[in-house]
């Protein structure tokens, strides 16, 4: 049996990661944005001039978790911290990271990748990649 994949196109990926970035110069914020595929295959990727090295692979993996698993970081995070045992095993998975700022990216019901934002405060990551998603009329979640 054959499955019917849909992914965002490198184009949108590229106009997510731009419009992310926008917001963040529009409010002084050092950000890296990376858009992913719904496996987690790199797509786009931007940053600011001066944000700090370590989040680019934060971004990295944000948007891999959020596109892989379609469930926002910070959401995820918040169902380790409650259940001890699943907290565990995540520390030892490779690329699944807890922290707000990444959001998976559905339309029309399907999700087609993530985006991941990391470099300034929590909620200042999770509003760039909301606006990003805003501005292509897409959403965090399939309804």
């Amino acid at each position: 049996m054959l499955t019917n994949k849909t992914d965002i196109t490198a184009e949108t990926a590229l106009s997510l990661a731009s419009s992310a970035i926008a917001h963040a110069r529009a409010n002084s914020w050092e950000i890296t944005v990376a858009i992913c595929d719904s496996a987690g295959n790199l797509l786009a990727f931007l940053r600011t001039d001066t944000v700090v090295i370590p989040a680019i692979d934060f971004a990295l993996d944000k948007a891999f978790t959020a596109a892989s698993l379609r469930t926002p970081t910070g959401a995820f995070g918040e169902r380790m911290a409650s259940h001890p045992t699943l907290s565990l095993g995540v520390g030892t998975r490779s690329r699944l990271l807890t922290w707000a700022g990444g959001l998976p990216i559905f339309s029309d019901g399907v999700c087609v990748g993530g985006i991941g934002v990391s470099g300034a405060k929590d909620h200042e990551d999770l509003a760039c990649a909301h606006a990003a998603l805003d501005a292509l009329g897409l959403s965090a979640s399939a309804s």
